[in-house]
């Protein structure tokens, strides 16, 4: 991990002193441990501050996109694992930005811890993190604990089958074997086996704590929208309180804008204050556009995403 850190160092100052970006977008350590945060550099001398670690959990694509970019801002670098270089193809794909806008620096992962679990080991707070290869050391003020980091992944992690950036301008360190999977999708289908009703209930207590922060949508690249449908008050497509329905309806209408799209990054489970698995909203629609459509999002920048396009031999017989 070291190496990829210096690697990333030296990529950036080099990218910057040379003046062939602006600005290197990357991680930089947070103000407590096992936290990261974005930092934006604009100087070679800054670059000491980006690290890449374990809990870099957060999709940089978040801060390259139409909204976020001022018209006038030249070409910067991003710091991109796997998930976070497929969103890069996204917004390339849907005209947020450009390829020649971006420099992409790929960084090859084995995945981000599950803080919720490392938090569980301990009653007191976390004082300290280290990782060394495969192997974490977290202390608080009454014990150590050294676990796997294998052990702690988030699910998004373990299931991740595009470890490596698919399209990238330099690599900061070798590529990582991809993992092959024979049930990616085991969570979907055991709630799809579900009657409706359980289905149903399911959801409910999925979101029963929902306090609509909003910081799922904030975290994922994808909800780029100027004013989002949440937001929108003519017409109001849906209440501002905690009735049920509308916190089902932000839920459901936001996973389906992510149809075809999402990368599976996990960033909207990162941010949730509530600990709420966003993710079994989106990870059915992933799984239908795979097995309908041949389809994983932000693997091609050539490729239309597939409810961006009609074919006579599509494969599905009801289009026919």
């Amino acid at each position: 991990m070291d190496t990829c850190i210096e690697k990333i160092r030296a990529i950036g100052a080099d990218l910057l002193a040379k003046g062939t970006v602006e600005k290197v977008i990357g991680f930089a350590d947070g103000s407590i441990p096992m936290a990261t945060r974005p930092v934006a550099l604009t100087s070679d001398k800054d670059v000491g501050k980006l690290v890449f670690n374990s809990v870099c959990g957060l999709n940089l694509a978040n801060y390259v996109s139409k909204n976020s970019l001022s018209k006038k801002e030249g070409k910067i670098a991003v710091v991109a694992k796997g998930c976070d270089a497929r969103n890069l193809v996204t917004h390339i794909v849907e005209n947020q930005i450009s390829r020649e806008q971006v420099y992409i620096i790929g960084v090859p992962c084995t995945g981000m811890v599950d803080k919720r679990k490392i938090a569980a080991l301990f009653e007191d707070e976390i004082t300290g993190f280290e990782e060394d290869g495969d192997t974490l050391t977290i202390t608080s003020a009454s014990k150590t604990e050294t676990v796997k980091k294998a052990d702690v992944l988030r699910h998004n992690c373990r299931v991740c089958t595009h470890r490596n950036p698919p399209v990238y301008d330099v690599m900061a360190g070798d590529p990582v074997e991809e993992q092959t999977l024979d049930q990616p999708y085991e969570d979907v289908d055991r709630i799809a086996a579900m009657d409706p009703d359980a289905r149903w209930a399911y959801f409910e207590k999925l979101t029963e704590n929902c306090i609509r922060c909003y910081a799922c949508r904030n975290a994922c690249p994808l909800c780029y929208c100027p004013t989002c449908f949440v937001d929108e008050s003519g017409p109001q497509w849906v209440g501002k309180g905690q009735n049920d329905t509308d916190v089902a309806t932000f839920h459901f209408l936001r996973a389906f804008h992510c149809a075809g799209r999402c990368t599976d990054c996990g960033a909207c489970v990162e941010a949730c204050p509530m600990g709420i698995n966003v993710r079994d909203f989106t990870r059915k629609l992933n799984k239908d556009a795979l097995e309908l459509f041949g389809w994983e999002a932000g693997l091609d920048l050539d490729k239309r995403p597939p409810l961006d396009v009609y074919s006579p031999n599509d494969p599905n017989d009801f289009i026919k």
